[in-house]
């Protein structure tokens, strides 16, 4: 699995190994942490080394790989396009190459909503066509494009989760966001809350919405890697190739977000008023009809206090101003797995 050392990643790779699997995380550790890898076996490398990973892959003979390295900030995108163009689309089409030298039978996609770019509605179905407004949702839709072609030339087949909102974090508190300057706002609002931040600031307060900040449909991190292995069970089983969106089909206003904070919080949180950013659409939601047809997922945490309450309990036990340490850790639980389970490799 590629990128299991990450935010969504490490949420992914715990739920596997509780189920049973042989999982092995790929991850170079530029935005993951070594210690949010639990249970698991950690190689640290990139995912464009076509040899290393054409080795790895040979040497383990995963039946699966979940590719979820990626680069994500929509402004850095902009800002910086061939970044995102080489570490995104470039290295996605070198993994897919690797994986048909090897025999990778199923292939689970990470994408995201911002291959939609602006539908006229506000909600996004699969069946539309992706319109991306920014580097970053266009390197995604590059990665779709190729796995696609890639399956109709050969025998591999894939699901492509498109990612909604992402937010909270392990409701145990195991792991969770923590990424140095994160941009993601529910983080950010939890870190101005826990007094790591000194204000937050709304990019964009006139927007045609009920109160004038941009709406977004925000999903719970553990729900959506549940979204994953629904997604392996149902390759596993034979399903056909899919394209699935990940969200509740909800949407919450920025405002209505950090009120939620401020519940949790008991008290309110500084904020100032700031111009909308390039690219911020007003209105993104999911229609997640085929999701739950298609993978008979079900949601369990589509709540914005369940959500907003795990975020700011997960940032009031990390301490932000020290880096967490890259070190491997020693593999938990290992003893629980079953020794004939399918490998699988989170990159």
């Amino acid at each position: 699995m590629t990128g299991g050392a990450g935010y969504v990643g490490s949420h992914v790779v715990l739920q596997l190994v509780e189920r049973g699997e042989r999982v092995v995380v790929l991850d170079d550790l530029s935005t993951g942490f070594a210690d949010a890898v639990i249970g698991s076996e950690l190689v640290v490398g990139d995912v464009a080394d076509s040899r290393g990973v054409l080795r790895l892959l040979r040497e383990r003979q995963f039946d699966t790989v979940l590719h979820l390295a990626a680069r994500t900030v929509v402004s850095e995108s902009v800002a910086d396009p061939l970044r995102y163009y080489a570490d995104n689309a470039c290295a996605t089409r070198s993994l897919l190459s690797c994986c048909a030298q090897a025999g990778v039978a199923n292939f689970v996609f990470s994408s995201s909503a911002a291959v939609y770019g602006m539908p006229a509605s506000g909600i996004a179905d699969e069946q539309m066509p992706a319109a991306p407004l920014n580097p970053y949702g266009a390197s995604k839709l590059m990665g779709e494009w190729m796995l696609r072609d890639q399956a109709a030339a050969s025998g591999l087949r894939f699901a492509v989760l498109r990612y909604f909102n992402v937010a909270g974090s392990d409701l145990r508190g195991r792991i969770g966001p923590s990424t140095r300057n994160a941009t993601l706002l529910t983080k950010v609002a939890c870190e101005v809350a826990t007094g790591k931040r000194k204000h937050l600031a709304i990019y964009g307060t006139d927007f045609a919405t009920p109160d004038g900040t941009g709406v977004r449909d925000y999903i719970h991190v553990d729900d959506l890697a549940r979204a994953h292995l629904d997604a392996l069970t149902y390759l596993r089983g034979g399903g056909e190739s899919v394209v699935l969106n990940c969200g509740y089909g909800r949407g919450y206003s920025v405002r209505e977000v950090l009120r939620a904070v401020e519940r949790a919080n008991g008290g309110p949180i500084p904020v100032v008023d700031a111009p909308r950013r390039p690219g911020d659409v007003p209105l993104l939601i999911a229609d997640a009809t085929r999701i739950r047809r298609v993978l008979g997922w079900v949601p369990r945490y589509d709540d914005i206090d369940v959500i907003i309450g795990s975020a700011l309990a997960w940032e009031r036990r990390i301490d932000a101003r020290t880096p967490r340490p890259v070190s491997a850790r020693a593999l938990e639980g290992a003893a629980a797995l079953r020794p004939d389970a399918p490998r699988v490799m989170a990159l």
